[in-house]
């Protein structure tokens, strides 16, 4: 990142001043987008979350509100742990799009929660604070739509050149992916 300025990135945690202003320190340009609170919006209120999510007219809403960039617009995108929230229909269409709007070459960061039997997860919204640090902000929790182990993460991203999973003590699953 230091070595290539002007890289285009994507973060789907919703815009942060520190996020911002240490990509754009580096000469980068960023695009934000909170894609849980996108989520709410098109898939909350009424009848259930997860269902919700196999309705055409709100798929389709969803999609254009917060994934409509064209194609290889991004070097990098950011994604934390919201795939962990889409059911798995949808999840595929997110995988393809967000796999369309990343350059070749360009990489993108998923977390994922390793706790099998967890009924809720925390969620937080990621702001980068410097190069060793990430702020988490609290945003409550949710029940995730299913639970990824390597070998499912590993299909979900089939189509990427390459995927790199690391455990961390606080149990995520951090997936690196390479387009």
């Amino acid at each position: 990142m230091v070595d290539r300025p002007g890289l285009t990135l994507l973060d789907l945690a919703g815009a942060s001043q520190s996020t911002v202003s240490f990509v754009t320190n580096y000469g980068h340009r960023i695009y934000s987008d909170d894609l849980l609170f996108q989520m709410d919006r098109c898939f909350g209120g009424e009848g259930d979350f997860y269902e919700n999510q196999s309705d055409p007219e709100k798929v389709e809403q969803f999609l254009a509100t917060a994934l409509d960039y064209p194609a290889q617009h991004f070097d990098g995108a950011l994604v934390w742990d919201a795939l962990e929230f889409l059911s798995p229909p949808l999840l595929e269409t997110v995988v393809r799009r967000l796999h369309n709007m990343l350059r070749p070459g360009a990489y993108l960061l998923a977390l994922f929660h390793s706790e099998e039997r967890a009924e809720t997860i925390p969620t937080y919204s990621y702001r980068i604070a410097d190069r060793k640090t990430i702020t988490l902000a609290p945003k409550g929790r949710r029940r995730p739509a299913q639970y990824f182990n390597n070998r499912s993460l590993e299909k979900l991203f089939q189509d990427f050149e390459s995927v790199k999973f690391f455990l961390t003590r606080d149990h995520l699953r951090e997936v690196i992916v390479r387009r």
